[in-house]
């Protein structure tokens, strides 16, 4: 009878947390209509209209997903970490996300979409440019938070650094990026993701262009001499990383995807282990975070999805 009353507890407290503020999947009215500039047509994304009193805060996707499931992207899971922020005080207009890749549905096309130019940093900044300034003006905020995985940790970056925008951000949750490059790039035959069907990622492709290595033109600029750049100007930064799989870091199995070489998009063999880790930032370390991709069973997408994370986003951003 305790546990049966404990329960009902529980979903009470759920239902008003949720009746508080729920998350949606679209802008609200009047927000600015912001034209992806590589597909060229609308961005999709979440936020809702009125003033903010906490710093906004803006959620990027990694590369192939997007900012809620699509009819194909069945992950989209940062309106769902964002609804355990409304859960926790924070309100709906302080809350958005960006797709910057569409809904995906060009990859049924071609799956080398996943490697080419739109879904490069470069190719998407003006993109987050033009959503930042307009989330500023729709809440009347002069800051804004950032959580972003994956490649959404280096478009963060990128954005910043070019315009520099570090002011501008208060504090950053870079979940498992890829600050120095990712394992998916190399020449070797045993790298399956070169294949068109697996997303074409070879040496010259344009992801791997950027990313392809610890020292490519792309990561030596947006680093900075001897990792000088890794965390420019005032901005706090909360790095949380996988440290025992990670399909794009590390040469083991991650869930469903069998591991490639580490061997970096020049031929040298590389240890990507640590490139999701910044100088200086706080830290946060985990393992098993494929139990909450239930689809592949990934720690890389898993650790976007995980209450772990959620929490320690929440005690970050708080202080």
């Amino acid at each position: 009878m305790k546990r049966w009353i404990c329960t009902l507890a529980a979903l009470a407290t759920t239902a008003l947390a949720h009746a508080a503020g729920t998350v949606g999947t679209t802008f609200p009215d009047g927000f600015p209509v912001i034209e992806d500039a590589t597909l060229q047509q609308p961005v999709i994304g979440f936020g809702a209209a009125g003033t903010a009193t906490r710093t906004p805060v803006i959620f990027l996707h990694g590369n192939n997903d997007t900012p809620f499931p699509t009819a194909c992207s069945p992950y989209g899971n940062a309106r769902a970490f964002a609804q355990h922020l409304a859960d926790n005080g924070w309100q709906p207009q302080e809350l958005w996300g960006l797709g910057y890749q569409g809904d995906q549905c060009n990859l049924v096309e071609s799956q080398t979409f996943r490697s080419r130019i739109g879904h490069t940093n470069q190719a998407n900044v003006p993109d987050l440019r033009r959503f930042v300034a307009a989330v500023l003006a729709s809440t009347g905020a002069t800051q804004v938070d950032i959580v972003a995985h994956s490649l959404g940790v280096t478009l963060a970056r990128e954005w910043m650094r070019q315009d520099r925008a570090f002011a501008t951000v208060r504090k950053l949750v870079a979940v498992d990026g890829p600050n120095h490059g990712i394992i998916n790039c190399s020449p070797d035959p045993a790298n399956y993701f070169q294949a068109p069907e697996a997303g074409g990622f070879t040496p010259d492709s344009a992801v791997c262009e950027e990313l392809g290595s610890p020292n490519t033109p792309f990561l030596q600029r947006l680093n900075g001499p001897g990792g000088s750049g890794e965390l420019a100007g005032p901005t706090k930064v909360l790095v949380v990383r996988n440290t025992d799989a990670s399909f794009v870091y590390l040469p083991v199995q991650d869930g469903a995807i069998f591991p490639v070489p580490a061997i970096d998009s020049y031929g040298v063999p590389t240890d990507f282990s640590g490139s999701a880790l910044l100088k200086g930032a706080r830290r946060l370390d985990l393992t098993g975070q494929g139990a909450y991709d239930p689809i592949l069973g990934t720690g890389h997408i898993g650790i976007f999805n995980s209450p772990q994370t959620w929490a320690a986003t929440v005690d970050f951003l708080r202080r």
